[in-house]
């Protein structure tokens, strides 16, 4: 089985290599994980990307957000209906809808009705060559100053509307609650329980060696982009194995400090369609009967210089991770394929 999985996951990597400066690839299947790496890190060595590379993930971090809501909950520290207000500085607007207010679980399934940007943020914007980094403006200030001007585009809880800035925000009043800061809450609450070191807001010394170089679409290299107090929402760093942990722990249940958290992410869930539904953090769907109808978790991310991926089937004990470091390219469709391919594998194996 590592033979035929290691075999998978580099002719994935060798898939995203055509369009992508470097990736790397992670295959698990049970207690199996293959991690794989094509093209190169964008770094004067030329070496290719492995198993504790560092990449951007972009909003793959939002499921790190919403695990640490779920433990702060688990543990009694904050409540899923908890008011957004109640951890914001005292005298915070905070807008509402038909007498409705933002809680944070709302905030965690993109049903706050929040933009998907803060306010004086178009999307153009993210992509414009002149500002590389396109939220290191996101200050907690800006961003609650903003947040008092903003209007709901819908009834909190009632409507799906994927927001970067509920997702930051989620972020800042976590860490407001918790006495710290984003980076020091993800540490404490998910990180170390996981034995993740490689999973950061910040970088330095060996990890900075250690971290590939982003690159534009066209293959021009790019600065690096820093979220400010808009962290929660897409400013993590991290390696293929400290993903495949993160992951494993999803479909292990996770250490026993985590358990509960674990379970009460998913367990909550607001469908968007027949066959789709969002939960603590994650994107999930199950396939056409007709494709398997297996079920896919996920999420994906981007910044101004990398593209990211990860996947899982708890029912199967599967998952995939990929991580390049081009934007613009996402690595979403081979690792879907790549999942599905496993699934099916595993549907066609002998009871």
């Amino acid at each position: 089985m590592a033979q035929e999985l290691g075999t998978l996951a580099q002719q994935t990597a060798d898939r995203l290599a055509e369009k992508h400066v470097g990736v790397v690839v992670a295959a698990v299947a049970e207690d199996v994980v293959e991690i794989r790496g094509a093209g190169s890190t964008g770094a004067d060595d030329g070496r290719t990307p492995g198993p504790d590379t560092l990449f951007e993930i972009g909003s793959v971090t939002k499921p790190f957000t919403a695990l640490a809501l779920a433990r702060l909950a688990s543990t009694g520290r904050a409540g899923l209906d908890e008011p957004l207000a109640d951890l914001l500085p005292a005298g915070t607007s905070v807008p509402s809808r038909d007498g409705r207010q933002i809680s944070l679980q709302h905030l965690a399934t993109h049903t706050s009705g929040l933009p998907r940007l803060p306010r004086g943020m178009l999307l153009p914007a993210l992509l414009h060559p002149s500002k590389p980094d396109p939220y290191a403006d996101c200050t907690a200030d800006a961003l609650l100053a903003g947040l008092a001007r903003t209007r709901l585009g819908a009834v909190p809880g009632k409507r799906f509307r994927y927001s970067n800035l509920g997702a930051g925000l989620l972020g800042l009043a976590l860490a407001r609650r918790a006495g710290t800061d984003y980076e020091s809450l993800i540490t404490l609450e998910i990180c170390a329980p996981l034995g993740m070191t490689d999973t950061v807001v910040t970088l330095g010394g060996a990890r900075s060696r250690r971290s590939a170089q982003g690159h534009a679409r066209r293959g021009r290299p790019v600065s690096p982009w820093h979220l400010a107090d808009l962290a929660g929402a897409g400013a993590l760093r991290s390696t293929a194995t400290d993903l495949v942990a993160f992951v494993r722990a999803q479909l292990d249940g996770g250490p026993e400090e985590l358990a509960e958290a674990i379970r009460l992410s998913r367990s909550v869930e607001h469908r968007t369609s027949p066959f789709a539904r969002v939960h603590l953090g994650w994107m999930a769907h199950r396939l056409h009967p007709r494709q398997g109808a297996h079920l896919q978790i996920w999420h994906n991310g981007g910044t101004g210089g990398f593209s990211s991926f990860v996947g899982f089937d708890p029912e199967k004990r599967l998952a995939v991770i990929a991580l390049g470091n081009t934007s613009g390219r996402p690595v979403d469709r081979p690792a879907f394929d790549l999942l599905r391919t496993l699934q099916q594998e595993r549907a066609s194996e002998p009871n």
